[in-house]
């Protein structure tokens, strides 16, 4: 027989490694426990096994507690993210008179007030407990008061707290890392980690994945670069979480091909690598290498997780392959991550690009929660569609929920105002804007100079502009090309020598516009003198549009064989846009010649475009060359072309109607008859009256 100590701790020491020569109990697997170590024992296994629910039947059948059956109990409430019980249970502990919270069960208690923001103040109220029994003096106690404000939001607490703290260990330098970067100060926890670096204090995994994600959130590349380096010294690079979160930095810091390299150089992948690569690839616009990337991983036995899912559909979205981005949706679904935020936002972005508004409501308004990118997606989707009363009727519906709209989504209605030249409902997302003070933001303020312009009021677009008082490229190229489109060509080109006297570098589309401005002006030398510098000077590739207003400014001056050359020199292939800009002119200046050379290279690649037949036909009319007209009219009816009617439309009272020749189907169509006869009637008089004061004089 062994003799056992009576020291309760030997007890438990000696049970637990010596062998017991005496007969074995017959018990059964579900036998109650027969002693305090042996009931703490099951106790840990059932919470190891997440069997929670038979570890509390246990847990209640006990007649004694000890500290280890409390620590036990709380941490199985907190594995499964119930603060709430872990709170209640820990209270039930301070309550018992037998057992007295050590530094285990208070670290436990505080990682259920980490939880959620909701129980800082029973945090503040056990942080209050440590210091009075001396136990916030301990390390393990300070790194999760530390955890707890941070998690918390409290990140000031979290720092009187670290500096407090005698002793330091990683876990409590990694925390404070942690908490400055979830709180969004990353300069601060960069910071901090150089502090660490130069201590005694070796960095582990976590903490250099904590210091990358500051630099990746912050967009800082060189802070990341340096993390990296040292991340290589210590020999903790190609740890698998240290090694995501570089993959993840360098994607967020515009470097996808770098997190590639990393990705390759990999032993082994989990979801947050394959995502990271995932979505470097989208940002790469490689969507076909990220769709590719998505099934070898799935092929690998990873199981994608809901952020995977977002990169996937966006690759979808980007492609526009909605049969493919069904059947993600499908296997989202399957997967239980319908309620995802990000996955949802991703999916109402995928159907309302591609014009599937009846799907993207319908997720829309599946969704339990919806947050700034789920309101900016559905309104931007109805918005590009033209479906302009449903996107202010969701505009408005936002603004009821209480989610204030950004920049982006009041952009976005803007440009859709500035389209359809709805000027009344620009008026009202201007009117907004400045009741919420973002009329200083540089993406709205060109938005709004665009919405004015487009609507013709120039000179409120104008008084915008110069309200800016900012020197970006964007705001003057809108004004440059407002000025342009209106007929104001003198302060078109005025305001793009001044951009280039402040020092503004002019873009591809500043160049449009003032080269639009030269055409209406007839500056052919000035506008040659622009086009030629574009490359050299300002490193800016001559594309389409910019040959378009070359031809343009030539036609206009008549020099139409110039305008041809011109054509025919492009390094790339005229489209047709280009050569029925040279066709109009030549029916402008009676070329016959020319024009019937241009009809036939349009309607080589267009044989059935109506306009050019008209044209041509108008060409051969205008020079009396009658059986030319004959032969286009005859080549017409024997293609089957015919003209497509005209068609205008009006908005009055925030609805659009739309007038097509011949058709009689509007419901006001008799008052609005009625009207036009007499507008004509009165017109008709107007003419009389002229002829007759002609004869008169």
């Amino acid at each position: 027989m062994v003799i056992l100590p009576k020291c309760p701790r030997l007890k438990r020491i000696f049970t637990s490694s010596c062998v017991d020569f005496r007969p074995p109990l017959q018990r059964t697997k579900d036998s109650p426990p027969t002693d305090a170590f042996e009931s703490n024992a099951r106790l840990k296994n059932l919470v190891k096994s997440c069997r929670l629910i038979d570890a509390r039947s246990l847990f209640d059948g006990l007649s004694q507690r000890d500290e280890v059956t409390w620590t036990t109990i709380i941490s199985g409430y907190i594995n499964a993210s119930d603060a709430s019980e872990a709170l209640l249970l820990f209270s039930r502990m301070r309550a018992d008179p037998t057992v007295r919270a050590d530094p285990f069960v208070l670290s436990a208690a505080l990682k259920a007030c980490a939880l959620s923001y909701a129980y800082a103040k029973q945090g503040q109220s056990i942080h209050g407990y440590a210091s009075k029994t001396g136990f916030a003096r301990s390390v393990f106690v300070g790194s999760s008061l530390l955890d707890m404000y941070a998690k918390t939001g409290l990140v000031s607490a979290s720092l009187r707290v670290f500096e407090e703290m005698p002793e330091r260990n990683v876990v409590s330098w990694t925390a404070l890392i942690t908490g400055l970067v979830r709180s969004g100060r990353h300069r601060d926890a960069i910071m901090c980690f150089s502090k660490m670096w130069v201590s005694d204090v070796q960095c582990d995994s976590y903490t250099f994945a904590s210091a990358l994600k500051a630099c990746a959130d912050a967009g800082l590349l060189n802070y990341g670069r340096e993390i990296h380096l040292q991340a290589i010294k210590s020999g903790l690079h190609s740890a698998s979480f240290v090694a995501s979160t570089l993959l993840t930095m360098y994607n967020k810091c515009g470097k996808p091909l770098w997190g590639i390299h990393i990705f390759e150089t990999m032993n082994a992948h989990d979801v947050v690598s394959w995502t990271s690569i995932i979505s470097g690839y989208v940002q790469m616009g490689s969507e076909v290498k990220a769709l590719e990337s998505f099934h070898r991983m799935r092929e690998s036995g990873v199981r994608p997780n809901e952020f995977t899912f977002a990169a996937v559909v966006s690759a979808c979205t980007g492609l526009a392959m909605i049969d493919e981005g069904l059947q993600l949706h499908a296997h989202v679904i399957g997967y239980g991550l319908g309620g995802s935020l990000s996955v949802s936002n991703a999916i109402v972005t995928m159907y309302s690009r591609m014009g599937h508004l009846d799907m993207a409501l319908r997720v829309f308004q599946e969704m339990k929660v919806q947050d700034l990118v789920s309101w900016s997606a559905i309104i931007t989707g109805y918005a590009q569609e033209g479906s302009i009363k449903e996107a202010f009727d969701l505009f408005s519906w936002m603004r009821r929920e209480g989610t204030r709209p950004n920049e982006f989504t009041l952009s976005v209605l803007l440009s859709v105002c500035a389209y359809m030249a709805m000027l009344e409902q620009g008026k009202q997302v201007h009117a907004y804007v400045l009741s919420v003070g973002l009329e200083h933001e540089l993406m709205i303020g060109s938005a709004l100079i665009n919405m004015y312009s487009k609507c013709g009021c120039i000179e409120e677009a104008s008084n915008i502009f110069h309200m800016m008082n900012v020197e970006d490229t964007v705001s003057w190229t809108t004004m440059i090309n407002g000025y342009a489109e209106h007929g104001y060509n003198k302060e078109a080109i005025d305001l793009f020598e001044k951009m280039l006297t402040v020092g503004l570098k002019p873009d591809h589309v500043t160049f449009i516009g003032v080269l639009n401005a030269c055409s209406h002006v007839g500056l052919v030398d000035l506008g040659f003198h622009y086009f030629n510098s574009m490359r050299p000077k300002y490193q800016v590739n001559r594309g389409r549009e910019h040959y378009g207003c070359m031809v343009d400014l030539l036609c206009r001056a008549g020099r139409l064989d110039e305008a041809e050359s011109m054509i025919l020199s492009m390094p790339f292939r005229a489209d047709e846009v280009v050569w029925s800009t040279l066709l109009r002119a030549c029916r402008i200046h009676g070329d016959a010649e020319c024009g019937s050379r241009t009809a036939k290279r349009i309607l080589e690649c267009e044989p059935d475009c109506a306009t050019t037949h008209i044209t041509l036909s108008n060409i051969y009319a205008a020079l009396a060359m009658w059986s030319d007209v004959a032969d286009v009219r005859k080549l017409m009816r024997s293609r089957g072309v015919k003209k497509e009617p005209g068609w205008s439309w009006i908005e009055i009272r925030d609805t659009v109607s739309v007038f097509v020749v011949g058709d009689q189907s509007h419901p006001w169509r008799d008052s609005i008859y009625e009207i036009l006869d007499s507008l004509t009637a009165k017109a008709d008089v107007v003419d009389d009256i002229s002829e007759l004061d002609a004869i008169t004089v």
